[in-house]
């Protein structure tokens, strides 16, 4: 519930409290920071001066909306699209989020609400994702967690008691953890790569960040010994201190921005309807160096992989990259485990530790034959 003062004609203020309007803060490619006002019932968009007179007529006129979804899966699914949740997403986020439930609600939209507290809907919905997953399995998980997002929005807003479909399995697995640069790889890449590209793959091999939180990083973020970011999935605030060779590449790099990772001529590598250009251009030169398989997304997995052979704790390098203690160890259990680098410091280490000294001793002897009862034994 808000306050707004509003001036009359006569020079009288009046006061009026609303109640039900969202308050987004957004922060434009120029680095801006802009307030957009919405109202959460119907999600339409507020605009003028909040202390205006447009501005309270704007909000009586949405007052006035009874949506026609009301009690059905599409009313939930209008009710997240208008919701503050949604609304801090990514621009690329909310338009695939909004294609997926424009499919979802032509599917689903005229369900009734109060049938989702029935226990054979979550089967309803299962089925649907066996159908379109016979021959997109991706497209079908995908479909089902947007959905999933939507009635968890709206049990935490006590619209239903439970999401129905939450935890459900997915039918599509692509696991990367063990696609990872190899030295070769990543040399073979750097030569005669842009500086662009090169300066992405450093950056992205010293901190193992994803690649979205990459191109956003600010010359802001970086306090001259460490980077500090807060990361766009799970929302993880990292602390990430600069190797050395890290900081020579940051210390020497031209500031045409305000982001560290930019395009020749200075531009970011994303706009607010697309950040795929750096994924392009990066796959673009990995063609013609011969690098097919792997991708840049790739490049945190790796990072990961060469901490612990640097004898970097898992705990240390959740702390770095933000993954999840058991995602960080799944990648090791993939990959890892199985370098030559780490194979060859455990053999270091075997030999030098004095508990496997006894071991390191051990060597064969001549078998002297004995007898027993005119039998060899």
């Amino acid at each position: 519930m808000r306050m707004r003062r509003w001036q009359s004609g006569n020079g009288l203020m009046a006061q009026v409290r609303l109640k039900g309007i969202n308050r987004v803060r957004k922060r434009l490619a120029d680095g801006t920071v802009a307030i957009y006002y919405y109202h959460r019932a119907t999600g339409t968009r507020l605009l003028g001066d909040p202390r205006s007179a447009d501005f309270l007529i704007a909000y009586t006129d949405a007052e006035k909306i009874t949506p026609k979804d009301t009690g059905t899966v599409a009313g939930l699914i209008r009710k997240y699209l208008g919701s503050l949740k949604f609304e801090r997403k990514r621009e690329t986020t909310k338009r695939e989020y909004r294609r997926i439930l424009t499919v979802m609600e032509a599917e689903f939209g005229t369900m009734p609400q109060r049938a989702l507290a029935s226990p054979k809907v979550r089967g309803v919905f299962l089925g649907y994702q066996e159908r379109i997953g016979r021959k997109h399995p991706r497209e079908a998980d995908n479909r089902l967690s947007v959905l999933s997002a939507v009635f968890t929005h709206a049990a935490a807003m006590g619209e239903i008691a439970d999401n129905p479909i939450r935890g459900f399995e997915r039918l599509y697995h692509s696991d990367r953890a063990n696609f990872i640069w190899t030295e070769s790889d990543i040399t073979r890449f750097m030569e005669n790569a842009p500086i662009e590209l090169q300066q992405a793959l450093i950056l992205a091999i010293h901190t193992g960040q994803r690649y979205g939180d990459l191109i956003r990083l600010r010359w802001a973020d970086d306090d001259g010994e460490a980077l500090t970011l807060t990361q766009s999935k799970g929302g993880a605030k990292i602390y990430v201190p600069c190797s050395g060779a890290l900081r020579r590449m940051l210390n020497g790099m031209d500031r045409r921005g305000p982001f560290i990772l930019t395009r020749a001529d200075g531009r970011p590598w994303f706009t607010e309807k697309n950040d795929k250009a750096l994924s392009k251009a990066w796959r673009e030169h990995a063609r013609t160096v011969g690098i097919t398989e792997l991708h840049f997304h790739d490049l945190r997995g790796t990072a990961v992989t060469l901490m612990n052979e640097a004898g970097v704790s898992i705990q240390q390098v959740a702390a770095i990259t933000g993954h999840t203690m058991q995602s960080a160890t799944r990648i090791l259990e993939k990959y890892g485990a199985r370098t030559r680098r780490l194979a060859k410091a455990a053999i270091v280490s075997w030999e030098n530790a004095k508990e496997t000294q006894f071991a390191n001793q051990l060597q064969t002897g001549p078998v002297e034959n004995r007898t027993s009862g005119g039998k060899v034994v």
